[in-house]
């Protein structure tokens, strides 16, 4: 009987001015060794991601000429995986806006941009509430064709004037490849929805940016799927991930999906990257949005992300699911104390 060895994945950290001689040097002792490697260059680094089945002894690598660090992961998420990253990754978005441990990041805003009045008034109230994220699609996945799916690029390019204005960063889902470069420039954080978490072709072109990506994960995703997607970005050159929980499709029907705050633990266990949690999606009714915001800070989120709009009522999407101003205002002085309480008990 033939034992069938466990891939044993390596990742390289090559020096930033090494030497073409160094590197084919390194491809040819990893090449000798029956590993397969690839190449990712990224906005801070240049990797090899090195994939085979011999038990190698890292230090007959890693001494070589260019190699700046190497590190064995044996998850099939590799770049994610914080068993080579201890450091936890932390996104500067500019001005003073980051996201990562440290911090408390919190993001509110419409499901859908419906008009520059309603901008101007949600704006003004994140910044009466020193909150310098703003969420709001203008291109909006619907079930149903005849609901309404947003004001497109010129909604978006309102929305970004409207937000540098006011210091506020924007975070607005991209639904397909060919979205990508016009939305470039009037983005600080592209979303890539929960029905688009596998749309692989998406993944690969947002590698090609230097924006940061939040990734929703599934409706019916695993843990394991959601890291594979953020290593679908990572290998395409983009370091610059988030992960948000918000909420998966399970047997039970009496929230609108099951908020699963069990995730946000193991993915600070499994990966560097920061991780946020949605609650209005996670599940879906008004009321109980709040409750479910703070159970997230205490299960150790980075951050919040969450539905607002002055009218919940009137809104053109997700209202059942959407905090209103004075609601907004209390849960955003709420999550500042349990996050305090949390960094205590820490």
């Amino acid at each position: 009987m033939q034992l069938i060895l466990p891939p044993q994945n390596m990742i390289i950290q090559l020096d930033p001015h090494i030497t073409a001689a160094d590197k084919a040097a390194i491809e040819a002792r990893i090449q000798e060794l029956k590993y397969k490697a690839t190449e990712v260059k990224t906005q801070r680094a240049h990797y090899l991601v090195a994939i085979g089945k011999a038990d190698v002894d890292l230090r007959a690598i890693g001494q070589l000429p260019g190699i700046l660090d190497i590190h064995r992961v044996s998850d099939d998420y590799k770049l994610v995986s914080r068993k080579w990253r201890v450091r936890p990754t932390v996104l500067d978005l500019g001005d003073g806006v980051r996201i990562g441990e440290g911090s408390l990041t919190l993001a509110a805003g419409p499901c859908s941009i419906e008009s520059e009045k309603q901008m101007e008034l949600i704006m003004q109230h994140l910044v009466d509430n020193d909150v310098r994220i703003m969420r709001g699609g203008v291109f909006k996945p619907r079930s149903s064709p005849y609901a309404f799916r947003g004001l497109g690029m010129e909604g978006l390019k309102d929305f970004h004037r409207m937000a540098r204005e006011r210091g506020i960063k924007i975070v607005t889902e991209v639904m397909q490849v060919s979205q990508v470069e016009e939305m470039h420039d009037y983005v600080d954080v592209f979303q890539v929805g929960a029905r688009n978490t596998q749309n692989f072709n998406l993944l690969d072109a947002l590698g090609g940016v230097d924006k940061p990506v939040m990734i929703k994960r599934g409706i019916s995703g695993t843990i394991e799927e959601l890291l594979s997607s953020a290593e679908y970005v990572f290998s395409g050159g983009n370091e610059k991930l988030i992960l948000c929980e918000r909420g998966i499709r399970t047997f039970e029907t009496a929230s609108r999906n099951t908020l699963d705050l069990n995730a946000v633990p193991i993915l600070k266990e499994k990966t560097h990257l920061p991780v946020i949690v949605d609650p209005s999606h996670g599940i879906g009714i008004r009321e109980y949005v709040p409750t479910m915001a703070l159970a997230g800070v205490m299960a150790g989120a980075d951050g919040i992300i969450y539905e607002a709009h002055e009218k919940p009522e009137e809104a053109a999407s997700d209202g059942a699911q959407t905090l209103n101003f004075a609601e907004s205002e209390r849960l955003i002085r709420n999550l500042r104390k349990v996050y305090a309480l949390r960094q205590e008990l820490e």
